[in-house]
C-alpha cells in the first residue's frame, strides 16, 4: 500500500471502488488489499498456521472452504486472495457479486491469473445487480464463507442474509456508516453467535504480531499508566468535482464511496478507524466522549460531503485523553503514525501505512537515539493472519466472532465524527441510544432509485454545518 501522497488522486474520474462502557474483547509494511488489483493479485501466501490439520468438525467430502465474494473492488480481491493464499487448508472462489460489470471483470481477471482454477467462477456464477448478494450467497453451503466487502451501507443487508443462510463471513471495514446501521450489526454479531457461526471483521492491526507484543508490554506496566494516545492520518487527500447529470446519480455516487456519508462513512472514518481502534485497543476501553474541531479548505471547489480537516478529542472513564487527527490538504506536513505517552516513557505503536512501527522511548522524546525496545520483525501480513484465524476456527470450530469490538470501533468513530460535524459534545450513552441512519431504504435500492442525497444546481452536496447538523 502506497501513501496518499504517492498514489493517484482518488477523484470523481478514477474511484473504484443504561450507561454501557464495557472492557474490549480479548480477541485479538504490507500491501493493502486496496492494492490487490493494481498489483495483478501478488498475495503474499505466508501464513502462522501453516501445516495445520484439517478438523473433521468441518464436513465436506474435501474439506475445501468455498468462498462468495460480495463487492469486487480492491479490498474484497485482496480480501479473497488472503482467503486463497492461507495454508490452513483448501479453499475455492465459486460465486462473485457486484453493482458493476467492469469492477467484477477485472477482479476476476487478476484473481485468475493469480490462483488459476481455484477461481471457479464461470460467467453463471458472476452475480450483477443490487440483488446479486443474494445470488452469490446462494452458491454456498452451511459452513462456507461470505467475503463482505462492499460499501459499508450494503454491510448490515448482506451479513443478515449470511447469517440466516447458516454461512460464515468476513466483512471488511468500516461496518456501517452510522449508528443505526451499526446497531444492526451488533444484533447480527450475536445472531451469528447464537448459530455457532464464525464472523471476522477487517480491522487485521489487532492481528499485528509486533502490536501485540507493545500491548503486553503496556499491560505489564512498561510505560507507567498510560495519559495520552495520540493518532495522525494527514496526507494529500482527494477532492470530488460535481456531479454532471445524464446519468443514474445512485451508481455514480456508489462509485464515488468516500465522498458520501451515507455510501461508505465518507472520508474520515474510511481512512482513520484503524487507528482510533488503535486508540481503544491501547485503553482496553471505549471512551466515554468526544468533541473536536474540523473544517474545508478555503475556496474549495469539493463537492463532496467531507471535511478536509478532523481533529478529535476522545475522553476514557479515566479521564485518559486520545487525541484524533485528520487531515486532507495539499502541501502540508504528512504524518501517519500512532503513539502513546505512559507516566515513565512513551512508545510509537504504529507507523506510515499501518506499518508495524513499534517500539518503546527511554522518557517522552521519540528519537531515534531513545528508542529502548523493539519486538521481533514480523514475519507474516495481519491481513493473511487475520484470515489464517478465521478459517482455523471454522475447521477447528473454535469460537471467532469479532463483531462486538469491531462494532464498538465503528460507534467510537462515528461518535468523533458527529461530535465535529455538529458542533457538539458526543457521548458514549447517545450512541448506544441512537438508531439514527441517513438511508432507511438500502435493502430496497434498485439501479433506478434516487440517490439518498441530491446533488444541488451546480452539482455540489451538502456539507455538514456545526450548530445545525445532527447523525445521531
Amino acid at each position: 500500500m502506497k501513501s496518499h501522497a504517492k498514489r493517484k488522486t482518488m477523484d470523481e474520474k478514477k474511484m473504484d471502488d443504561g450507561r454501557l462502557i464495557p472492557r474490549l474483547s480479548s480477541v485479538v509494511p504490507q500491501s493493502s488489499r486496496r492494492e490487490f488489483l493494481a498489483q495483478g493479485g501478488k498475495i503474499a501466501a505466508g501464513s502462522v498456521l501453516s501445516g495445520v490439520a484439517l478438523s473433521r468438525i468441518y464436513a465436506s467430502e474435501d474439506n475445501t472452504i468455498r468462498l462468495a465474494l460480495v463487492g469486487c473492488g480492491g479490498r474484497g480481491s485482496g480480501a479473497a486472495g488472503n482467503a486463497l493464499s492461507s495454508t490452513t487448508g483448501p479453499t475455492r472462489l465459486i460465486a462473485m457479486a457486484d453493482v458493476f460489470e467492469d469492477r467484477q471483470t477485472k477482479s476476476y481477471q487478476a484473481l485468475r491469473e493469480q490462483f488459476g482454477e481455484r477461481i471457479d467462477v464461470p460467467p453463471e456464477r458472476r452475480f450483477l445487480g443490487f440483488d446479486a448478494y443474494r445470488k452469490a450467497i446462494d452458491c454456498l453451503r452451511p459452513g462456507d464463507v461470505m467475503i463482505q466487502a462492499t460499501h459499508s451501507a450494503f454491510r448490515p443487508t448482506h451479513v443478515k442474509y449470511a447469517v440466516e443462510k447458516g454461512v460464515n463471513v468476513f466483512m471488511e471495514k468500516s461496518f456501517a456508516p452510522d449508528p443505526g446501521g451499526t446497531q444492526e450489526i451488533l444484533c447480527l454479531g450475536e445472531a451469528a453467535r447464537q448459530k455457532n457461526l464464525k464472523i471476522g471483521c477487517g480491522l487485521m492491526c489487532r492481528h499485528s504480531s509486533a502490536r501485540q507484543a507493545l500491548i503486553e508490554k503496556i499491560r505489564d506496566g512498561a510505560l507507567g499508566q498510560v495519559q495520552l494516545i495520540r493518532a495522525y492520518r494527514m496526507d494529500p487527500g482527494a477532492r470530488m468535482g460535481p456531479f454532471p447529470g445524464g446519468q443514474s446519480e445512485l451508481l455514480w455516487q456508489i462509485r464515488r464511496p468516500y465522498f458520501f456519508l451515507w455510501t461508505s462513512s465518507a472520508w474520515f472514518i474510511e481512512m482513520m478507524i484503524h487507528q482510533v481502534d488503535e486508540c481503544c485497543w491501547i485503553k482496553d476501553a471505549w471512551p466515554i466522549s468526544a468533541e473536536g474541531l474540523g473544517g474545508r479548505e478555503p475556496g474549495s471547489t469539493d463537492c463532496s460531503q467531507n471535511l478536509h480537516t478532523y481533529a478529535i478529542e476522545y475522553t476514557f472513564p479515566d479521564g485518559t485523553k486520545a487525541m484524533v487527527n485528520s487531515r486532507s490538504w495539499q502541501n502540508c506536513n504528512n504524518e501517519f503514525a500512532t503513539f502513546v505517552h505512559g507516566t515513565m516513557c512513551g512508545a510509537q505503536f504504529s507507523g506510515n501505512v499501518h506499518a508495524p512501527t513499534v517500539q518503546i522511548y527511554q522518557d517522552q522524546r521519540m528519537t531515534k537515539d531513545t528508542i529502548t525496545w523493539r519486538p521481533e520483525k514480523e514475519q507474516v501480513s495481519p491481513y493473511q493472519i487475520e484470515w489464517d484465524v478465521l478459517l482455523d476456527a471454522i475447521r477447528k470450530d473454535k469460537p471467532h466472532n469479532e463483531v462486538r469490538r469491531a462494532a464498538f470501533t465503528n460507534l467510537t468513530s462515528i461518535m468523533g465524527r458527529a461530535a465535529i460535524h455538529s458542533g457538539k459534545v458526543i457521548t458514549w450513552d447517545q450512541m448506544m441510544a441512537s438508531n439514527f441512519k441517513f438511508c432507511t431504504n438500502v435493502a430496497d435500492l434498485t439501479a433506478d432509485s434516487p440517490a439518498p442525497v441530491q446533488a444541488d444546481a451546480k452539482g455540489a452536496y451538502p456539507v455538514p454545518n456545526p450548530g445545525r447538523w445532527t447523525e445521531i
